[in-house]
């Protein structure tokens, strides 16, 4: 219980803490107050080309792609990992705290939110200053990397190393941590949205289909495979065909999904060996102990994890729930302000 006279018990009762992860595909909001994830909704908002006004934010507004009537345009403002479209970021996240914290509409507003690690200058002021025009009081930014450890329950204040490999829609980040800091981190634009793209494009070529990209992503997630598997596995979707115009459909089988993810899966596990070739020998002997942690969304493609370990020799595993990774270890830092005032990301 709190005392009633305790500054942490006015802090609770007119601040509303909320951890956000605005990623390319997802928006995820932790807030204190619940202890809890209220919002795990698509990084869509669908706007009046007229007022400007909001129409749809997340699931509503991708219920509407491709069937938008005239006079509204769907949006996904986020672009590997940070803002695209800056005034429809900000209209989407400022729909997305309302629907929060609906009841607390008179409370301070303290918002810490994640961002990629090779995020530059003008990219953080920008996320900063959407923040505080969707109404925020006080805005932290962090490590998507360092809360994406947090989150999957790593102690990131050890000497020992420990690799994070976070995949997200937009990017994909590598991180080697050590005792509150990277050893070495980098990215790549290579992520879910990627293989998404990547799928389209192979029915595409191959049976000049053209198929939505909500179609791409339940063939990602029904096929999509980074390691030869011993099912086999199919799906049946519908699409355009390129000359007719006509609908139609094709079965699709594991073996081309896992060929049409070649690409993007190679690059991420490049990406891996980099980080492994240039952390230093005395960590390097901890990730034969540790192993190498899966987080994001995109990490949840089957065999991605035995991909990784056969690639480098070392064990891998994908965290619990590892889309929820990085808001997890987000929410995590507003239970210590003074940490997180010490390792936020300052411009």
């Amino acid at each position: 219980m709190f005392n009633v006279f305790s500054s942490q018990f006015w802090s609770y009762l007119f601040t509303s803490d909320l951890a956000i992860d605005l990623g390319t595909a997802s928006v995820l909001v932790h807030t204190r107050q619940a202890g809890r994830i209220v919002i795990f909704e698509p990084s869509i908002v669908a706007l009046n080309t007229r007022t400007h006004e909001v129409e749809a934010v997340g699931d509503e507004a991708k219920q509407l792609l491709g069937r938008t009537p005239q006079g509204v345009h769907t949006i996904r403002p986020m672009k590997d990992g940070m803002i695209y479209e800056v005034d429809a970021a900000e209209k989407m996240l400022a729909a997305f705290i309302q629907k929060a914290r609906p009841r607390r509409t008179w409370a301070r507003t303290r918002i810490v939110v994640s961002i990629p690690p090779m995020a530059h200058q003008v990219a953080r002021r920008a996320m900063k200053q959407v923040c505080y025009d969707a109404k925020a009081s006080e805005v932290f930014l962090v490590d998507q990397t360092m809360v994406a450890a947090m989150g999957a329950g790593i102690a990131i204040n050890e000497k020992r190393g420990c690799m994070i490999v976070d995949i997200g829609g937009g990017t994909t980040d590598v991180a080697v941590i050590s005792f509150n800091g990277k050893v070495f981190s980098d990215s790549i634009g290579i992520a879910g949205d990627e293989m998404d793209d990547a799928i389209n494009r192979y029915i595409f070529e191959k049976y000049n289909l053209l198929i939505s990209a909500t179609a791409a992503e339940q063939v990602k997630w029904g096929l999509g495979s980074a390691y030869p598997s011993t099912t086999d596995r199919t799906m049946t979707i519908a699409g355009r065909d390129q000359f007719e115009g006509l609908p139609r459909t094709i079965t699709l089988t594991e073996a081309e999904i896992m060929e049409a993810l070649t690409e993007p899966i190679a690059a991420i596990v490049g990406l891996v060996r980099k980080a492994l070739h240039e952390t230093p020998p005395q960590l390097a002997a901890d990730l034969v102990d540790r192993g190498i942690c899966l987080t994001g969304g995109g990490s949840k493609i089957q065999g991605l994890d035995i991909r990784l370990s056969k690639e480098t020799h070392l064990p891998c595993y994908r965290a619990e729930n590892p889309e929820t990774a990085v808001v997890r270890g987000t929410a995590m830092l507003l239970e210590d302000i003074p940490f997180l005032r010490r390792i936020q990301i300052r411009e």
